[in-house]
């Protein structure tokens, strides 16, 4: 039963990513939320909850900004995903955003900036 419950978790966890970016890709309006995407999204067992990690590109207002319009459509997505899914009670969406893709870009600037200083020895 429990690897049962694991695996539909799983299954809900990745629905609801492809869906959640269709949905900000194609159907969510606010001019607040830039390019958005969903890296990741993870259900709690129960599925009473689902925590959406995004990756956001843009200043830090610009993400800001977008981190609140994304909080301000959680019930709409949440309600569309329950629909699309065929849920009878939709995972209560929490947005957070994915800080792995900055991350990376910076260790790589970090990088570049090495090599260039070696260059110059």
């Amino acid at each position: 039963m429990e690897r049962m419950n694991q695996s539909r978790t799983q299954r809900v966890a990745q629905l609801m990513q492809r869906e959640l970016g269709q949905m900000l890709l194609m159907e969510v309006k606010d001019p607040r939320i830039g390019f958005v995407s969903v890296t990741r999204v993870e259900v709690t067992r129960d599925l009473s909850q689902a925590r959406a990690y995004v990756s956001v590109m843009g200043s830090e207002s610009e993400r800001q900004e977008s981190l609140a319009g994304l909080r301000q459509a959680a019930s709409f997505l949440r309600g569309e995903v329950g629909r699309r899914l065929g849920l009878r009670k939709a995972p209560q969406i929490v947005f957070r955003e994915d800080q792995g893709i900055a991350e990376s870009i910076h260790i790589q600037d970090l990088m570049r900036s090495l090599d260039q200083d070696q260059g110059h020895e």
